[in-house]
């Protein structure tokens, strides 16, 4: 568990800045200036605005998304996952990946080609971390540092997210600096059991999701709509290997052109990808689940050619989330709640944890 020891009231503060900052702001754009005030430095004349306007097609897309059990006041298993990313403007992707894309079916007839390059961390530990020597039963210490390339090609109501991505699991990833660090720092328990965590293994690993936006969808009444999003995709590689799919249900007011909130791999497949509407603010509830058939996860099943801990994985794994996005002008605020069925033998109960994420558009 890291950051801080009340999660709740963290959340609300947390989205309570920036709904505030992203009014603040959107208020501030549709202040005219008085007719007989000259223009200053903080009031640009409108032919400043005009210069400065961007069509929303072209700008990009930067994300930060930060899972973490703290949320339901644990410290087990997938215990925390940090995701920073950054979806290119249309029009300004590399040319080298977009020609790439262009070669696979799902990319060759999309209009709207983006490309996200995207770094994460994620770790996990047993249930109790006092212990030096781990329960050889429950799942043990492990810590993943990646690097993404992303395409993200809309078309129409359709979403396809094709990465790949390199990375490191084991000491090289640094999660027991940034566990220790940040449990020192807020004077949390220390978890000891870091040294038998899992080997260093370069990971290699490829993921496909698309997604069907708004197949069903439906106006109620001011301004109030639902819409339900299916997905299907897969993932490989010497870090998970699976196929999934499953649905996602909105309802809210002025329903911006998404596909749900980011999250960080596996889960239900979200996007820093978001449209708002002209109306510049908009919100909505939305409840997700998602199936996985597993045939591998590097974190329960132990390193590929080496002897390290494991564990007995379920070879079938669901995900059940539920959360509220606000999107103010340019940015979006979501938080998500998780709950994941038991991913091994022997794991007494199925785990839960929380997401926060913000995705600004400049």
């Amino acid at each position: 568990m890291l950051i801080a020891e009340r999660p709740f009231p963290l959340a609300a503060l947390f989205l309570a800045i920036g709904i505030s900052c992203a009014a603040n702001a959107a208020a501030a754009q549709e202040r005219p200036a008085k007719p007989d005030e000259p223009a200053t430095q903080d009031q640009p004349t409108p032919q400043d605005r005009a210069a400065a306007t961007v069509p929303h097609d072209e700008l990009g897309t930067l994300s930060l998304v930060v899972e973490n059990d703290l949320f339901v006041d644990t410290d087990r298993h997938y215990t925390n996952g940090v995701r920073l990313s950054w979806l290119t403007p249309l029009g300004r992707e590399p040319g080298v990946v977009k020609d790439a894309a262009r070669l696979l079916p799902m990319f060759a007839e999309a209009q709207d080609i983006r490309v996200e390059f995207a770094l994460g961390q994620s770790m996990f530990t047993p249930t109790d971390t006092a212990r030096r020597i781990p329960d050889p039963a429950d799942r043990p210490y492990a810590g993943w540092a990646y690097f993404n390339v992303g395409v993200v090609a809309e078309t129409g109501r359709r979403l396809d997210q094709m990465s790949l991505g390199i990375g490191i699991v084991g000491p090289a990833s640094l999660a027991e600096q940034t566990q220790k660090f940040v449990h020192d720092a807020r004077s949390f328990n220390k978890p000891r059991g870091w040294d038998q965590q899992l080997k260093n293994e370069p990971t290699l690993q490829l993921t496909w999701q698309s997604n069907w936006r708004a197949l069903v969808s439906g106006p109620l009444f001011m301004g109030l709509g639902f819409d339900a999003t299916p997905h299907a995709g897969l993932a490989i590689g010497n870090v998970f290997d699976y196929v999934n799919g499953g649905v996602t249900l909105r309802f809210g007011q002025n329903l911006p052109d998404d596909f749900g909130p980011p999250r960080v791999e596996p889960s239900l497949p979200g996007s820093g990808f978001f449209k708002p509407t002209d109306s510049r603010f908009g919100w909505y509830l939305f409840a997700g689940v998602d199936g996985r058939a597993v045939a591998r996860n590097m974190f329960l099943d132990g390193n590929t050619f080496r002897d390290s801990p494991d564990v007995d994985s379920k070879p079938f794994v669901g995900d059940l989330q539920l959360g509220f996005a606000v999107v103010i002008d340019d940015v979006r605020l979501a938080y998500t709640h998780v709950f994941r069925t038991k991913e091994f033998d022997g794991q007494n109960r199925a785990d839960k944890f929380g997401a926060i994420s913000i995705s600004t558009r400049f």
